[in-house]
C-alpha cells in the first residue's frame, strides 16, 4: 500500500503537463462528435444540448491556453470545474429525459404567432424537446454519454492536482 509521500513522490511535475494535453484531446473529440452527430448523422440537438457543448469549448480553451503559457495547474482546475459543471447538467438532462423533471422553458417553442405562415416558421425553426432521446447507444442516451465522460476527465484533471506536487517559486 502507497502511503501518502509515496503517491506524491511517484507523481512528476510534468505530470500535469501530461494531462492538459489529454484533456484538450477528450474536448475536442466530443465537441468534434457533436457536430458530426449534428451535421453529418441529422441528429438536431435540443436547448440543453447546446449548453452542454459550452463547457467542453471553455474546457479546450482552457487546457489549450495552460498549455500554451506553461501553467498546467490552473488549465487543469479550470477544466475540471467545467466538466464537473457539465456532468452535473447532463444528469439533469438525463433526469429530464427521464421524466424525473420538469422540460425546461428553453427546450419548447415559444412566442405568439397571427398567422399560419409564422406558425410554420416557428415550428420549421424549433428545436427538438429536451425530454426525447434522439439516439442511444448501449442503452444510454447522448446526454447520460455527455455526463460520464465530463465527469471523466474532470476526475482526471482533479486527481492530477491532488497528485502532482506544487512546484514553489
Amino acid at each position: 500500500m502507497r502511503t501518502r509521500a509515496g503517491i506524491i513522490e511517484a507523481a512528476s511535475p510534468s505530470e500535469e503537463g501530461h494531462t492538459v494535453p489529454i484533456v484538450a484531446l477528450a474536448a475536442a473529440i466530443a465537441l468534434a462528435t457533436a457536430f458530426a452527430l449534428e451535421h453529418l448523422g441529422g441528429y438536431a440537438p435540443c436547448s440543453l444540448c447546446l449548453y452542454e457543448r459550452w463547457p467542453w469549448a471553455l474546457a479546450l480553451i482552457a487546457a489549450l491556453g495552460g498549455q500554451l503559457i506553461g501553467r498546467p495547474r490552473p488549465a487543469l482546475l479550470i477544466a475540471g470545474l467545467l466538466l464537473l459543471g457539465n456532468a452535473g447538467l447532463s444528469a439533469y438532462h438525463v433526469g429530464v429525459e427521464a421524466g424525473w423533471f420538469a422540460l425546461p422553458g428553453t427546450c419548447t417553442a415559444g412566442g405568439a404567432v397571427t398567422t399560419l405562415e409564422e406558425l410554420r416558421a416557428q415550428l420549421e425553426a424549433a428545436r427538438p424537446t429536451c425530454d426525447r432521446v434522439a439516439l442511444s447507444v448501449f442503452g444510454l442516451s447522448l446526454a447520460a454519454w455527455n455526463g460520464i465522460a465530463a465527469a471523466g476527465i474532470a476526475v482526471l484533471a482533479v486527481l492530477t492536482l491532488v497528485r502532482a506536487p506544487r512546484l514553489s517559486s
